[in-house]
């Protein structure tokens, strides 16, 4: 069965794995209670990194 597949390799994982499998299964009950497009949520993380920067806070605070 699939579940007890999916266990297995959960439990084959070194444990510096754990953060970004739950952040996984996070972004899967995510998607799957929204209709927001794929392509939307997996960049969201990339565009993170270059805009969530004391930089970019000074230049948009006047707004």
């Amino acid at each position: 069965m699939v579940k007890e597949q999916v266990m297995r390799e959960i439990e084959s994982l070194p444990t510096e794995f754990y953060s970004e499998l739950m952040g996984f299964v996070g972004y899967l009950k995510y998607r799957r209670l929204s209709n927001i497009p794929d392509t939307m949520l997996l960049s969201e993380k990339s565009l993170a990194e270059g805009w969530d920067t004391p930089e970019e806070d000074i230049a948009w605070e006047d707004l």
